[in-house]
């Protein structure tokens, strides 16, 4: 892939779903924290050139530590985030320089190296792409007595995931836009979406995981250590 990228990964959250006094990202999976896993990643990735690591602003020095002590030499700026999740994106968007970016969440640390160029490919043909799966189960829409209203064709719902990759000036100019229209979307995506811009999905796998819950830990263990068994490591 001829373009660098930049890349915003956020982990200034503080999830509650995990019931331990840690932030999810924080916590320790195969011996490193989970969000080390993560920038490791894209520290691996030839077409990646810079990455702002957006954290709460109590964890900014610990955070430099490990940025040193794994040496993460893409991670340029480590900047504490905002109130809500898309403000702290648009903090790690402004201290990027690349043309094209990707965002991906701290606590998606299984993301294929393979994935991360499908979605990035897929973007530069378009503009904006997104990583996701087909949803395997049948999906029921509820009104607020519980009581089944609709039943979507499955065959065109998608479950979302990360990173998801666009061109800055389009991602820049839908987040600078949301925030002086004080709208607040679920992801990335729809703030480019409501600009009328397309945002096409690339195919991504199952076990890219966004790490919540404490059945999620098993799991991320099992397959972080069949893949290094696949490539042969201890």
């Amino acid at each position: 892939m001829n373009e660098k990228w930049g890349v915003v990964i956020v982990a200034a959250g503080r999830g509650t779903r995990m019931g331990t006094s840690e932030s999810k990202q924080f916590l320790h999976l195969a011996n490193k924290p989970i969000m080390v896993h993560t920038l490791e990643l894209f520290q691996r990735l030839d077409f990646v050139n810079e990455i702002s690591l957006v954290v709460g602003t109590d964890d900014i020095d610990r955070c430099e530590t490990w940025v040193r002590d794994y040496e993460l030499s893409k991670v340029t700026a480590v900047i504490s985030g905002g109130g809500e999740r898309q403000h702290s994106v648009l903090r790690g968007l402004e201290k990027l320089t690349s043309d094209w970016v990707m965002v991906h969440d701290g606590v998606r640390p299984l993301v294929t190296e393979a994935a991360v160029a499908n979605c990035c490919r897929t973007a530069m043909q378009g503009g904006a792409a997104v990583l996701a799966v087909p949803v395997k189960d049948t999906i029921k829409q509820v009104d607020e007595g519980g009581v089944i209203v609709s039943t979507p064709d499955r065959r065109s719902l998608w479950a979302i995931q990360t990173p998801q990759a666009f061109r800055r000036v389009l991602l820049l100019e839908a987040h600078q836009r949301a925030s002086e229209e004080g709208f607040l979307g679920t992801d990335d995506a729809m703030v480019v979406e409501r600009m009328g811009a397309p945002v096409t999905v690339a195919e991504g796998d199952y076990t890219n995981i966004k790490i919540t819950t404490p059945e999620d830990l098993p799991y991320a263990e099992f397959l972080i250590g069949q893949r290094r068994s696949e490539r042969g490591e201890a």
